[in-house]
């Protein structure tokens, strides 16, 4: 029986090239996460439930790179968490929060508090702009059962806009009226969206930032193949996701095949992206059924068991270079997901055809990621637990197994608290910047062109710091 040898990140180097990349500063790292959406960076959070939410989605898009929502809650929650992203900053805000008239102060704090929120638009049918009530309208009013008409601005004093208004014109009239928010409205006051400035100028300011074609932040969620899947599907593209992820552990499956066809047929213009997988023959069933981008990883994260538990997998190394070719040959991007645990990973998987990476375990315990900040034995930490670990079995909203009947496939861990995602990334970043001047690549593409190499033991002893006292 032939047994072929299968490599990971670890056993193989790149050979440098003659470099014309006269600074690493000069590079380009923007890439395809899928056939339709581009990234400024190639990086993905992990749609673990202790990895990406809002606040991580909201700090990888502005960063240029972009988060998946987990599943791991009810849909209510799901949605509520893209819709927070999406809001995070527009051109237009198409569905401005609404507050009736007859609200009091008490409800308009209550709201703003779980709305993260400070203005609303006033009306009593959702649809008739009748005022705008702010922070500024409510800080001297101490009787919380005033009522917001009392204390609104009315629409008779609000300088409104036609809903397709140039922007330069909106920011015209923000600037000559010295005023913060523009209700945008038809001839008959129904309300059509609105222009802030603090949209305008986050637009303006963060041109790194994944957009969509509203000004809007990219985000992407997490869904199943069975149970609720193809009414969260539809929920979530209503709710504004640019992108859809099919959750599940073994990609090359009948019922995943079959969840993507059926998700395809509903919602054809959803980008949805497959797997995981670890085969060229995975890749090429998952194209066919109609992904617009590949997951590749059976088993590398830092908290996942599968391979010790089932004895199955491909070190991630092999299963990128088994899955590019057909990937490239159907225009189809791929998606590194897991193993990387420092920025030459990075490197080395891009080399090997990878478009993108998904990283869990370097970005659980930053600032952003679910959860508190706990103090252990005198360090501060987060807690860490793989999609197929007992708890986050166990907590499923969907759950029937009993935890007898539970054979984990990952662990929970404490992760060192790592401060905001920024900082990681840019450490990675950096890393991925003088890799492509080492490959004399321009572009992430260029990166191909670069020789592997395998090394042994002494090899990777000889690649980390060695025969020093290291402070």
């Amino acid at each position: 029986m032939y047994i072929p040898t299968a490599l990971s990140y670890d056993d193989v180097l790149l050979v440098p090239q003659k470099s014309e990349v006269k600074s690493r500063q000069d590079v380009d790292t923007s890439t395809q996460l899928t056939r339709n959406i581009s990234l400024k960076i190639p990086i993905v959070s992990a749609n673990m439930d202790t990895v990406t939410e809002s606040a991580m989605a909201i700090a990888m898009a502005q960063e240029g790179g972009i988060g998946i929502v987990h599943r791991f809650c009810d849909i209510t929650k799901q949605v509520s968490e893209i819709k927070r992203v999406k809001r995070k900053q527009n051109i237009i805000i198409t569905h401005p929060f609404i507050i009736s008239s007859t609200a009091t102060l008490a409800d308009f704090k209550n709201k703003s508090e779980e709305l993260n929120c400070s203005a609303f638009l006033v009306s009593d049918d959702n649809t008739a702009l009748l005022g705008l009530i702010t922070r500024r309208d409510v800080v001297f009013c101490s009787n919380d059962q005033t009522l917001v008409r009392d204390i609104m601005t009315p629409r008779e004093k609000l300088i409104v806009a036609p809903v397709n208004i140039p922007m330069e014109e909106a920011k015209k009239i923000l600037k000559d009226n010295k005023i913060e928010k523009l209700p945008l409205v038809d001839a008959n006051f129904q309300i059509k969206g609105l222009i802030t400035e603090k949209d305008i100028m986050r637009n303006s300011s963060n041109t790194q930032a994944s957009k969509d074609n509203l000004g809007r932040l990219l985000v992407g969620a997490a869904i199943g193949v069975r149970g609720d899947y193809l009414a969260r599907a539809v929920t979530l593209t209503e709710a504004g996701a640019d992108i859809l992820v099919l959750d599940i552990a073994h990609g090359h499956s009948t019922n995943a095949l079959e969840a993507i066809k059926i998700i395809k047929r509903l919602l054809p213009h959803m980008e949805l992206i497959g797997g995981n997988i670890a085969t060229a023959q995975g890749a090429l069933d998952l194209i066919e059924a109609g992904v617009d981008g590949v997951k590749v990883g059976i088993g590398p994260g830092s908290i996942c068991t599968t391979r010790l538990t089932t004895g199955f997998g491909v070190p991630q190394l092999s299963a990128v270079l088994n899955v590019a070719p057909v990937c490239k040959k159907y225009g189809v991007p791929l998606i590194a997901d897991g193993g990387i645990r420092q920025s030459a990973d990075l490197v080395k998987a891009l080399a090997a055809g990878a478009d993108t990476v998904m990283m869990g375990g370097q970005l659980s315990g930053t600032e952003e990621s679910p959860g508190p900040t706990i103090n252990y034995q005198g360090r501060q930490c987060k807690i860490s637990r793989g999609m197929a670990s007992l708890t986050a079995a166990l907590s499923r909203p969907d759950a029937k197994e009993k935890h007898h009947q539970i054979t984990p496939e990952g662990i929970e861990a404490r992760v060192p608290y790592r401060g905001p995602v920024k900082n990681i990334l840019a450490r990675y970043l950096g890393g991925l910047r003088s890799g492509m001047s080492y490959g004399n690549a321009q572009t992430i593409k260029d990166l191909r062109n670069c020789q592997f190499i395998r090394i042994t033991k002494a090899g990777l002893k000889e690649s980390e710091a060695h025969d020093n006292e290291v402070l």
